[in-house]
């Protein structure tokens, strides 16, 4: 096969290192075209202040950070390096701020980068300018630093170009051009250059490229301020462009770097101000260049302020120039890369700050030549994750201006999301507010996640408090409604999970193709199964009802199942996906007494004979036909039981109207995820995701290797033998030292995990924290300690299922 002819739009950072990786695999039929200059295009990278920080609550975010470190600090141009690893340091200046940086701390610890607390007195040492009376402690990352963008850009242009790869500046793209539903050519203002690929690296023109496809980019640039001092007395004689680290004032939305004897100052407590792609300037009508805006010096006063306060060194210096730079922000602050779900060969990788552009490069890269990304995973950065709420103008800007604010805010895991809100509302939402429902959002639908009606359930009940960060968006109510689920019967919202509906005379084959189960059985079937890889990593964990021959129910875990299952249909039209989900509804109905609720409402027989565990069948529930499907995330007999969206308020009133004298309740997210815990079920995104195989996760009961040949068996077969890491379920005796997440787990002073999901067991009665450890750490009994903010807590390893291990409560 002919190496592909791949175009890149943009040579900034991002274009740049996309180039060098590319070329570096052997792909060196590659064009990079910019608007601007070489190397200073006039983009994000060529008035970027540098600053790597590395600490993020996203392993994979951290992954990109460490990756371009790495790389940038092994790139120099004539001798001059394009990375100054000075270190990084974030102060704390209140009480709230330093439990944060302990957590921040704890994530960095997770993901493997080195990084210490600090004492204020460590603080100042760091950093001489540093007011000893203002801050209250610090951390520190060594391999921080500054990024010297526009070199890092030139270096890798060189490197690329001497592998073969062309680079054309000046040459602004005007069109993109289609045929039969794939690119075929970039065209620009010097003429058209064919390609089978093109890869959108626009940076804050990402939308407009984007749109010559029909592609909405759900991107906004925003202004974000820059001001540099005059000399600073204190800093007199400073020959180096940098010597102490870059530091951040977070609880003030402030960083600094040094630049010789004066200090570049970052400002993100503004108003936020966006900029439409299409109004910004060209290379040739821009003052400065096209991503530099007018300072406005009004917005940086309250900035300027403060940092006399912290540096007082400042006050014998001065403000001498400022911009107001342009840079890419989305609804959920991660970056857009991937194809386009409907021209093929048409990618983007966008909304890349300098400090993951080199590992944004590899990782696309990889994706391109390969077909997937061995080096990172990228589901928290796929451009296909998004709703098709997600998209729309007012929903883009509003999310990506409070993702300006809030860059440096303290976040916590359960945080509800601003505005617009609301957005998706199942049929059951008048009810849920008449019930008090305290809801926090999932895929755009109001989610409630407790009940204020259940207050008086509390009463009577042993249902420890956990700690402060803990105790946030959770309420003892969660804890009553997950015991009442074990005692009675509970009706759940079960709405927000995505469901796909599979259709056609090839429907069977395109599954069993796709999925690691065995799909093709008996009408009325539910299998558990999971879509694989290349490389055998998961992708997700679905499942899969067979309602009709030619017909299939999907439960999935988002748009990126819908993407998965339509980049693989057959070109035959014998398959069809539907996304099902806003026309439908779902309730689950779990506990001991959920039979008894609703065999009374029906002729068909919910006897367990009548339907078995993981079958499925259709029927009337009183007047409202329903699909129920016999399995359970809680870990109770009971149904999932879908109906139309236009009955399923019916629906819940009628199953409400049967399990109140039974004492039944409704119940939220919260006890859900006790609940499932305590079950051992996992959560793809977050106990899995692409970087694990099934082995590891503890899913490998759903891949059938002796079925026919489906996606990833090949590398499955080859990881099967080799494992070396578990999913591991660890319980904490302590009722207060509830964990979240993201927390590194040690044995004894080193860390050799972390913890992905976590909750209080309230029918077993301690904490549940599930973690990936290395697999001779994984044997029931061994002790372990979770660092949480400045403690650790002993924690230790549990033969799992812990609640109902011989499924008695599940299949009868």
């Amino acid at each position: 096969m002919a190496e592909p002819r791949v175009v890149i739009i943009g040579a900034g950072v991002v274009g740049a290192a996309l180039a060098d990786e590319l070329s570096a695999r052997g792909w060196t039929e590659v064009t990079v075209v910019d608007q601007g200059p070489l190397p200073a295009t006039g983009g994000s990278s060529s008035h970027a202040p540098g600053l790597v920080f590395q600490t993020n609550a996203s392993k994979t975010m951290t992954e990109l950070a460490r990756y371009t470190v790495e790389k940038f600090s092994s790139l120099e141009v004539d001798g001059k390096p394009c990375f100054l690893q000075v270190g990084g340091l974030e102060v704390a200046t209140g009480p709230e701020r330093l439990a944060e940086i302990q957590r921040r701390h704890g994530w960095l610890t997770s993901w493997g980068v080195e990084s210490r607390l600090l004492s204020p007195e460590e603080c100042v040492e760091r950093h001489p300018l540093v007011d000893r009376d203002k801050i209250l402690g610090g951390l520190f990352v060594p391999t921080d630093g500054l990024a010297k963008a526009v070199l890092a850009v030139e270096a890798q242009i060189r490197r690329a170009t001497e592998r073969g790869v062309r680079f054309l500046a000046r040459h602004e793209v005007l069109d993109i051009r289609r045929s039969d539903g794939r690119v075929t050519a970039v065209v620009t203002d010097h003429g058209e250059i064919d390609a089978d690929i093109v890869v959108c690296c626009a940076g804050i023109w990402g939308p407009k490229i984007a749109r010559m496809v029909g592609m909405n980019l759900p991107l906004t640039p925003l202004a974000h301020q820059l001001a540099w001092t005059g000399p600073v007395p204190a800093l007199a004689g400073q020959t180096e462009e940098a010597v102490r680290p870059i530091l951040r004032h977070q609880d003030a939305d402030l960083y600094y770097r040094d630049r010789y004897d004066g200090l570049g100052i970052g400002y993100y407590g503004h108003r936020p101000m966006p900029v439409s792609a299409d109004d910004i300037l060209s290379v040739d009508e821009a003052e400065e260049m096209p991503s530099v805006l007018k300072f406005t010096e009004e917005d940086f006063e309250p900035a300027w302020t403060e940092t006399q306060s912290l540096l007082p060194a400042t006050q014998e210096a001065k403000v001498e120039e400022g911009i107001n730079g342009l840079f890419s922000f989305t609804p959920d602050g991660y970056p857009l890369l991937g194809e386009s779900p409907d021209v093929k060969g048409f990618w983007v990788a966008e909304a890349v700050w300098v400090t993951h552009s080199a590992g944004v490069g590899r990782a696309v890269a990889e994706w391109l030549v390969d077909g997937y990304c061995s080096s990172f995973d990228l589901h928290e950065c796929d451009v296909n994750r998004f709703e098709p709420h997600q998209l729309s103008p007012e929903y883009v800007l509003a999310r990506d201006c409070q993702n300006f604010v809030e860059v440096y805010d303290i976040l916590h895991p359960l945080q509800p999301s601003g505005d617009p809100r609301p957005i998706r509302t199942s049929p059951f939402y008048a009810r849920q507010q008449a019930h008090g429902a305290f809801f926090l959002e999932a895929n755009g639908w109001e989610r409630p996640q407790w009940y204020e009606a259940n207050a008086p359930l509390v009463e009577g009940r042993t249902i420890p408090t956990p700690n402060d960060w803990a105790a946030r968006y959770w309420s003892p109510i969660v804890g009553a409604e997950a015991q009442a689920t074990r005692e009675t019967v509970a009706l759940y919202d079960m709405t927000a999970l995505k469901r796909l509906e599979v259709t056609g005379p090839g429907a069977a084959a395109f599954l069993e193709r796709l999925c690691t189960g065995k799909i093709d059985k008996s009408v009325g079937s539910v299998t558990y199964t999971l879509l694989l890889d290349h490389d055998g990593g998961i992708r997700s964990d679905i499942t899969v009802a067979r309602l009709a021959r030619d017909r299939f129910q999907v439960g999935a875990n988002g748009n990126l199942d819908l993407d998965w299952f339509s980049r693989h249909l057959p070109d035959d039209g014998t398959v069809q996906v539907r996304d099902i989900t806003a026309g439908t509804c779902c309730i689950g109905l779990w506990g001991p007494l959920a039979r008894e609720v609703l065999q009374p409402l029906t002729e068909a027989d919910f006897s367990n004979d009548g339907l078995k565990y993981f079958r499925a069948k259709q029927a009337y529930i009183g007047s409202v036909p329903v699909t129920a499907l016999r399995l359970s995330y809680v870990g109770e007999l009971g149904w999932e039981l879908y109906t139309t969206a236009d009955q399923g308020l019916k629906l819940w009133d009628t199953l409400w109207a049967s399990a109140q004298p039974l004492g039944g309740i409704i119940a939220g997210r919260g006890a859900f995820n006790s609940l499932r815990l305590e079950k051992g079920y996992r959560s793809f995104g977050t106990d899995m995701t692409y970087e694990h195989d099934p082995y590891e996760a503890g899913v490998g009961f759903a891949v059938k290797l002796d079925k026919d040949d489906f996606i990833g068996k090949a590398a499955l077969q080859r990881r099967k033998a080799d494992v070396r890491r578990r999913l591991t379920c660890l319980t904490i005796d302590d009722p207060r030292a509830v964990v979240l997440g993201k927390e590194p787990v040690y044995d004894g002073e080193h860390a050799v995990g972390y913890v992905t999901s976590a909750a209080y067991g309230y029918t077993i009665g301690k904490g549940i924290a599930y973690a990936w450890l290395p697999a001779e750490l994984a044997e029931p009994g061994r002790r372990v300690h979770i660092g949480y903010f400045d403690q650790r807590i002993e924690a230790v390893v549990a033969e799992e299922p812990l609640f109902d291990p011989t499924m008695s409560r599940l299949r009868g």
